[in-house]
């Protein structure tokens, strides 16, 4: 059924959790970043966010989604007919009317999801291609891929379809940053309600365990009060040790990114990753309402980028500027400066656990 994307533990205050989102970018490309050199995409503004997702919802299905225009900046809605282009404009934003609506684009993917689910594939949308766009990844057998194709085929070009290196998975591994059960993840982002403080992190990772460590084998810094893979990836973990950290997300240069707030991202908008493994690495939104099939179960309504990630990096902080994005799921990997991360929306953790960035 389909649904309509790490902070790390300051040691020397031992609970100072700060979010270090999840990536696997090489360390030439933190290291490009940290030289100032320009992130891919364009920055979203708080009025493009409040518009984006205002015009979605006024719209409905006369819009198939917005995107930031890499060249100016400016927020295009796609529409499906004049009176919604009208609507647009008089918000200044840009209207571009487009041959598939929303619906159509949902009805492709329901096709996919009933036809063509194979693990090591994903689907969502690109309102910039006005296309459902396909990922799978090397495991896909070349059965798998005639199949996928036949699929594809009878959608039309509605449907676009690329390989990719590596294989779609979680990417929790042993190493330094938040562990439980045997494994280390990353945190995303502290969040509150009233006076309790908590952190979000990936439902796969919450999943495996209940209770939380700065270092491995270390004493217990929070409870898991909350979790959900498949279908979604988030959870959340109490902080039981009496801390109050800040809300702030590593930059692995020796500052720190405060947050304020959270929104849904925008494709062709740049963001940043921050993550255990991988540590600061940068991309550009692909693709929205995005399905990945791991291999123990589909995981929907995720944000595709471009951002680079590997294993630890899970439950890391996807962010644009003091805007939280997404809680680092999975990704096939990274190929020179170029990955495949995927994130679980934000605001959905933050409305199912009634919290807050702060």
């Amino acid at each position: 059924m389909r649904r309509t994307l790490r902070a790390r533990i300051c040691l020397p205050a031992l609970l100072a959790l700060t979010a270090v989102g999840l990536g696997s970018g090489t360390a030439g490309a933190a290291e490009a970043e940290a030289a100032g050199n320009p992130s891919p995409g364009v920055a979203a503004s708080p009025a493009q966010y409040s518009l984006h997702t205002a015009l979605e919802r006024d719209l409905g299905d006369r819009t198939a989604g917005s995107y930031l225009d890499a060249a100016s900046g400016e927020l295009v809605v796609t529409v499906t007919d004049a009176a919604a282009a009208e609507e647009v404009r008089a918000t200044g934003a840009r209207a571009e009317l487009v041959t598939r609506s929303m619906a159509q684009l949902g009805a492709a993917m329901d096709t996919l999801e009933s036809k063509a689910k194979i693990t090591g594939t994903s689907w969502g949308i690109d309102p910039s291609t006005n296309k459902v766009a396909v990922e799978a990844d090397s495991t896909v057998s070349a059965a798998s891929m005639a199949k996928l194709r036949g699929v594809a085929a009878r959608l039309g070009d509605a449907v676009s379809i690329k390989r990719v290196a590596g294989a779609f998975k979680k990417e929790v591994a042993g190493g330094d940053a938040i562990y439980g059960g045997g494994y280390r993840c990353s945190a995303a982002f502290n969040v509150s309600k009233a006076t309790t403080r908590y952190f979000l992190t990936a439902g796969h990772c919450t999943n495996s365990a209940s209770s939380w460590s700065a270092t491995s084998g270390g004493p217990s810094i929070g409870t898991r009060e909350g979790t959900s893979f498949p279908t979604n990836d988030y959870g959340i973990v109490r902080y039981t040790n009496g801390s109050q950290p800040a809300g702030n997300v590593n930059l692995y240069n020796g500052s720190h990114q405060d947050i304020t707030s959270a929104a849904d991202a925008i494709v062709g908008q740049s963001i940043r990753k921050s993550g255990s493994t991988t540590r600061l690495t940068s991309g550009t939104v692909t693709a929205v309402n995005v399905t990945v099939n791991y291999g123990d179960g589909p995981v929907y309504n995720l944000v595709r980028t471009t951002a680079c990630s590997a294993g630890g990096d899970s439950g890391g902080a996807h962010f644009s500027g003091s805007t939280a994005l997404g809680i680092h799921s999975g990704s096939a990997g990274c190929t020179g400066s170029s990955g495949s991360a995927l994130h679980q929306p934000v605001k959905e953790a933050l409305s199912a656990y009634g919290v807050a960035v702060y």
